[in-house]
């Protein structure tokens, strides 16, 4: 399998896109830290992960907690594999956004991953190989009303991806960012409804909401040696949404 021996940590992994990217990386022979606040849905991704045969284990962490962040790095290990999955999703327009808030999503979405790659990629940068994979979304490039703090956030953190590939990547380390379109999340459903949701996917060219497999495949993609003339790109996986 083509990930044997490598350690991946995802984050945001209890439910998801995260959670099947963790399957889908131990499935490939990776042994997968699963991390998230939620004790219970992380324990079904590691018993879904051992059914099938993979290798997996739990770490339960606050990321807005710097402290619980770094706990998190120093439990992981040798982490060969960093998937920056975890982020909040609120909703308001810019008229009625409130402080606490913006500052939560920001603590979130991209203090959290810059300071746990920060943590992380020292090792990588040791051994000389290493894959960062960011998750951003296609509201970093298309303007969508009620989402100014979360597509903010994220389009800063696919300008993290450029500059971190291009810091890391001549000692071996490769960063890319898979931007999803709509996907059939419970995040996404518990923010914009069943409605609307399916109101969004059917503005894309394929006419239908992903669902969290189609992304954790390319997830997959970008974290194996297949991609490995890749560093400092952003995959559009939003069946065409960002491209006409």
């Amino acid at each position: 399998m083509e990930l044997t021996g490598k350690t991946a940590l995802v984050t945001g992994s209890t439910a998801g896109i995260g959670a099947e990217a963790a399957r889908l990386l131990a499935a490939a022979g990776a042994e997968v830290v699963v991390s998230g606040r939620n004790a219970e849905r992380g324990a079904a991704t590691v018993r879904s992960i051992t059914d099938e045969g993979g290798r997996g284990r739990f770490l339960a962490a606050d990321l807005t907690d710097l402290d619980s962040l770094h706990q998190l790095a120093a439990a992981a290990g040798k982490v060969d594999i960093l998937v920056n999955n975890a982020a909040v999703f609120p909703g308001a327009p810019t008229l009625a956004q409130d402080v606490e808030s913006f500052d939560a999503v920001l603590a979130a979405n991209i203090r959290a991953p810059y300071f746990l790659t920060a943590a992380l990629a020292p090792g990588m940068i040791a051994r000389g190989s290493g894959s960062i994979v960011n998750v951003s979304t296609m509201a970093a490039k298309v303007g969508m009303p009620g989402l100014s703090v979360y597509s903010a956030t994220k389009a800063a953190l696919e300008s993290l991806t450029r500059t971190w590939a291009a810091e890391f990547s001549p000692a071996g380390v490769r960063v890319n960012t898979v931007a999803p379109g709509p996907t059939r999340t419970d995040m996404v459903l518990a923010a914009m409804g069943e409605e609307g949701a399916q109101q969004i996917g059917k503005t894309t060219l394929l006419g239908r909401l992903a669902t969290p497999r189609e992304i954790a495949e390319v997830i997959l993609f970008l974290a194996s040696d297949r991609a490995a003339y890749l560093t400092g790109a952003t995959i559009a996986a939003d069946a065409g949404r960002t491209a006409a």
